[in-house]
């Protein structure tokens, strides 16, 4: 721990710039996860008491949850279009500029935003929602990529596990403002709401004074600005070994060009990790984690909890979950990746289980609701120190310099999707069965489990070429199979008349 201490004060240009990346990047995709909770009842009145100021009569209960459904999944939708335009956008401008020019679309959103009630428009939260889903897909994207190419090795799971941290932070303080103590209340809704353009002005008066990635700049020939991003980040040093490997690498894929999402879906030596890909982005985003969110509450209640102490229990498992993320954080480069990924996978399974047993027999003695209660810790803990933390660390470090682009445009267009298909189908699914759609989320992780215990590669401390030459051993492995099976010899039986 003494040395672990040593190495953050060595790279106390490094933690800077991991906050100035996040406090804009992550930060805004899980802040706007939460921060329309509270103020929902406010929002909902405010739409009927503008359709009574346009048309004369109260909305309808259907056009009411039409437009809130919209309101909240429109966030999805500008979040999938953000993903998929990053790729272009890094390889056009660079990760610097186009994360500096992002920091404008949260300041126009936050104008709308706020003054929504105003103008009596509840059209321009809706435009403010589809604004801050584009600059949180460029955020995701951005940050992800980032983070993962300004970090030593020894340092690395650290930084890439700072992309969780800022998402269960920005969740946790969506869910803290938004306390009727502070601003969820009828009249500071429309400054709740429009928050994220303070988050991105912190953003946008800091990060100049960063480097551009140092990968980045030495892929453009600037090797002089590369050394001097690394000094900055790292501290003085000799890093002429660290800049001859950033190059191998570079030459290995394309002669360092970036790769697009076709090139990569096509790219024969790099199947095995977008296997992983999909796998590691299933699993996050179908775990049940939203799921459990949604029954904290009247598993809270039926605990015997007073309805004005549930928000503060909510809130304490949004703490337990970035307090877990924070932690596995600080130890993942001691352990390793696959042992947080797997062995949370585990938890979560037995955890899902037995929530699904409690809840349903909560009623036959009293203290099942408190053991449900103990469940939903257990599982949100086991999230945060698990996939929550190392998902994102994993798919960073499985891809090139010049192929990363194009993976995390994958991970987030597949995130936003089932993002917004969760939001639509979950509401209707959890009607139908109840708590037994936690089965549902129970079969999707062990399946992601399965195959990532015999198909994922440990990558700690291994550049992208040692960990490329483990998965070939997959592609190997299959292809020395078939030609086993294919070079079998026919064995022909001679009969001899003796």
């Amino acid at each position: 721990m003494e040395s672990r201490l040593k190495d953050l004060v060595q790279h106390r240009g490094l933690l800077m710039m991991i906050f100035v990346l996040g406090i804009g990047g992550t930060f805004q995709y899980g802040f706007h996860i939460s921060d329309m909770n509270a103020p929902s009842v406010f929002i909902k009145r405010f739409i009927n008491t503008t359709w009574i100021y346009r048309y004369q009569s109260p909305v309808e209960d259907n056009t009411l949850r039409i437009i809130w459904s919209f309101i909240v999944s429109i966030f999805a939708i500008g979040g999938l279009f953000g993903s998929m335009g990053a790729g272009y956008l890094i390889s056009k401008f660079g990760k610097k500029r186009c994360q500096l020019c992002s920091c404008v679309i949260p300041l126009c959103s936050a104008v709308l935003a706020g003054c929504s009630s105003t103008a009596k428009s509840f059209e321009m939260i809706l435009i403010a929602r589809f604004f801050d889903g584009i600059n949180a897909g460029i955020g995701f994207t951005l940050h992800s990529q980032y983070a993962g190419e300004i970090a030593p090795k020894k340092l690395r799971g650290f930084t890439n596990t700072s992309i969780s941290i800022f998402v269960t932070s920005g969740k946790m303080i969506g869910q803290i403002v938004g306390l009727r103590e502070v601003l969820g209340t009828e009249l500071l809704w429309p400054v709740l709401i429009s928050l994220s353009g303070f988050w991105s002005l912190i953003q946008l008066c800091t990060l100049p004074f960063f480097p551009e990635s140092p990968s980045y700049l030495l892929m453009k020939g600037d090797k002089e600005g590369c050394l001097k991003a690394l000094k900055q980040l790292w501290g003085d040093g000799d890093y002429e070994a660290v800049i001859n490997e950033m190059s191998k690498e570079q030459a290995a894929r394309s002669g360092g060009k970036n790769l697009t999402v076709l090139q990569l879906l096509r790219d024969p030596s790099q199947r095995w990790q977008l296997y992983a890909l999909i796998a590691l982005t299933i699993a996050l985003q179908l775990c049940g984690v939203n799921a459990i969110y949604f029954y904290a509450s009247d598993v809270f209640k039926s605990a015997g909890f007073k309805p004005t102490q549930i928000p503060y229990l909510t809130i304490g498992v949004g703490i337990c979950e970035a307090t877990s993320v924070i932690l596995c954080s600080l130890v993942v480069d001691r352990f390793g990746r696959r042992f947080f990924l797997l062995g949370g996978y585990i938890m979560m399974v037995l955890a899902l289980g037995l929530i699904t047993i409690t809840i349903s027999f909560q009623a036959h003695a009293t203290w099942l609701p408190y053991c449900s209660v103990f469940l939903i810790f257990l599982f949100v803990l086991s999230f945060g120190s698990g996939p929550g933390a190392t998902t994102m660390t994993v798919i960073v470090e499985i891809f090139s310099q010049t192929s990363r682009t194009a993976a995390l445009v994958m991970v987030g267009t597949i995130n936003w999707a089932e993002l917004f298909i969760l939001g639509m189908v979950f509401p209707f699914i959890q009607a139908a069965i109840g708590q037994f759609c936690f089965l549902i989320f129970l079969v999707i992780i062990a399946s992601c489990g399965i195959y990532l215990y015999f198909f994922l590669p440990e990558t700690k401390g291994k550049s992208w070429l040692e960990t490329k030459d483990d998965f070939n051993k997959y592609s190997c492995r299959r292809q020395n199979t078939d030609e086993t099976s294919e070079s079998q010899p026919d064995i022909y039986v001679i009969s001899t008349r003796l």
